[in-house]
């Protein structure tokens, strides 16, 4: 936002330093104005801050404005804001690709685990899940416009997915998680997330448990809620440009 200061006796504009509170308190602003021009309620939105590469501190201001889901993509990286923070009630979300010898430590210490796109995947985060904890919560990532440098699972193999992680204990497939194709045109976005909520609707028929759509980032949220996101992924907009924390 601006403020003015007086240089010379001549009122100019200067920027104002924006803190994590502010920069929330404008995110959940465009959520409403969103859902008000779709004719949705902000309450069916849920708002995960991403915070890969920020630290702790960020982390614990954003949890001060009511933020209590974080998303993360480094488990190094992760771990230790986990530590640092077990005093207070978040919900901890993988969203990196997940490597096979970092299932144990996420299947531990996570709540969400957004990215999974393999059987092998699938099946470590099950066995490794402590049966003390609730089961885990899973987004199957979909490349659903297969893009060959982005991860996810293709549209024909989410079939199998969704059949194997039915028989699994101690997880629990929740929805889908989309990262579409880059562009900063209304249009195509709109286009995109509408594939996307076509596969969805579809999946939902044969999966009950399927509640989540994971899809809109901040600069693509506005499409995101048209198209029926429930749940948007928000990083650059609560903390600013990403930082090279991770480990």
């Amino acid at each position: 936002f601006k403020k003015h200061n007086y240089e010379g006796g001549i009122l100019t504009p200067c920027i104002a330093f924006m803190t994590i509170a502010d920069q929330i308190q404008q995110v959940r602003g465009n959520i409403k104005q969103f859902c008000a021009e779709a004719g949705r309620s902000p309450a069916h939105v849920r708002l995960l801050a991403v915070s890969k590469t920020h630290p702790t501190s960020s982390i614990q201001a954003a949890f001060e404005s009511g933020i209590t889901e974080f998303g993360e993509s480094y488990l190094q990286e992760a771990m230790i804001k986990i530590e640092d923070c077990r005093h207070l009630p978040i919900s901890w979300h993988f969203i990196g690709p997940v490597q096979s010898n970092k299932t144990k430590d996420i299947a531990e210490n996570f709540d969400w685990v957004q990215s999974v796109d393999r059987e092998k995947i699938l099946n470590r985060l099950s066995s490794q899940r402590p049966p003390h904890l609730a089961p885990l919560n899973i987004c199957l990532q979909v490349n659903l416009f297969n893009e060959p440098q982005k991860q996810g699972a293709s549209v024909e193999e989410i079939p199998m997915l969704l059949a194997i992680s039915q028989e699994l204990p101690n997880i629990k497939l929740r929805g889908l998680m989309v990262i579409p194709p880059k562009t900063d045109d209304f249009q195509q976005q709109m286009n995109q997330f509408e594939q996307v909520l076509t596969t969805y609707k579809q999946l939902q028929q044969s999966t009950p448990s399927m509640d989540t759509l994971s899809m809109g980032m901040s600069n693509d949220m506005r499409a995101a809620i048209f198209q029926q996101t429930n749940m948007i992924r928000i990083g650059t907009a609560i903390f600013g440009s990403r930082g090279t924390n991770h480990l």
